[in-house]
């Protein structure tokens, strides 16, 4: 399988691992090298993640307080969100 992600979830992604570059430098790479390793698992095992409805399933990233909410079609895995766990508990459901 591939990983895809939506542009709202890079967008997502690029936010935050600037705020955390400015907070400590390289802190925001940590962060992508992070989801860039999750989504690497996702795509080797689908299932792993904590089913959220009958579409999306969400792993939480190893060092951040982020999840990556996923659905998976036929040949990829759809990265919807780079959520942070704390924030707004399903705002990104209604993307497609």
């Amino acid at each position: 399988m591939r990983l895809r992600f939506l542009p709202a979830a890079r967008e997502e992604l690029d936010a935050a691992a600037l705020y955390l570059d400015g907070r400590a430098p390289g802190l925001g790479a940590d962060l992508v090298g992070d989801v860039e390793r999750i989504g690497e698992l996702i795509c080797e095992f689908p299932q792993i993640g904590r089913s959220l409805d009958s579409v999306h399933r969400s792993v939480p990233l190893q060092r951040f307080s982020f999840s990556l909410a996923y659905r998976i079609s036929a040949d990829e895995v759809i990265i919807v969100a780079v959520a942070h766990n704390r924030r707004r508990p399903g705002y990104w459901r209604l993307r497609k």
